[in-house]
């Protein structure tokens, strides 16, 4: 029997139900093969295997025969091509796992394959956002933070802008039609701010007060 571990969800990557007035614009997760590329740094991964591989048929093929150069040599080949598919299957996993959320209020992100968290980021707690595109189409919105306002990036990653530690910053990672999206978020957070809400509320009425006769 299949189970879904997340549905419980009143709504596809939200703990609960938008309050009234809260409209999603967007909702999307990252393209796998991009996050793999990007996040986990595929390629250098590969190479790295590649180089051992070649160093290893360098130094051998001096001493013995071409043939036993290789078969000494291939055992990185084969733990390469094995760490890159663990590569492959985790970025996998981690994209199928999230759900970016744009609404016309915040930006939420539920990420996590092992331990799920989802972030509420209001357009009022954000300071900046900027856009990494790559070729393609994809690319990736970071969120820079206002106030006092911190999160673990051990916890968020790899949905943080990479290598920026001191000041977390969640990010849109490896995202589809990225410049699209980020026009979509900066249209909507510019609304937002520039037209704040104006709640009411009752003034408590004074025990000296008279009724007007």
């Amino acid at each position: 029997m299949s189970h879904d571990d997340f549905d419980q969800e009143p709504v596809k990557g939200l703990p609960e139900l938008p309050p009234e007035g809260e409209v999603i614009l967007w909702q999307g997760r990252p393209d796998w093969w991009a996050l793999t590329k990007e996040s986990l740094n595929l390629y250098w991964v590969a190479a790295y295997f590649v180089f051992l591989a070649l160093w290893r048929y360098t130094v051998l093929s001096d001493q013995v025969t071409i043939a036993q150069a290789l078969s000494g040599s291939s055992p990185f080949l084969v733990l390469g091509a094995i760490v890159c598919g663990l590569l492959m299957l985790t970025a996998f996993i981690q994209a199928r796992a999230t759900v970016y959320t744009i609404t016309n209020r915040r930006v939420a992100m539920r990420i996590g394959a092992a331990l799920t968290v989802t972030l509420n980021l209001p357009y009022t707690q954000i300071a900046n956002a900027t856009l990494d595109l790559r070729k393609g189409g994809t690319g990736t919105i970071a969120l820079d933070l206002l106030g006092d306002t911190r999160l673990s990036y051990l916890v968020c990653w790899p949905h943080v802008r990479p290598w920026v530690m001191r000041r977390t910053q969640p990010a849109l990672r490896c995202i589809p039609e990225a410049a699209k999206i980020a026009a979509m978020l900066g249209d909507a957070a510019e609304k937002r701010v520039t037209n704040p809400v104006i709640s009411r509320k009752n003034a408590p009425v004074s025990p000296n007060a008279v009724a007007a006769e």
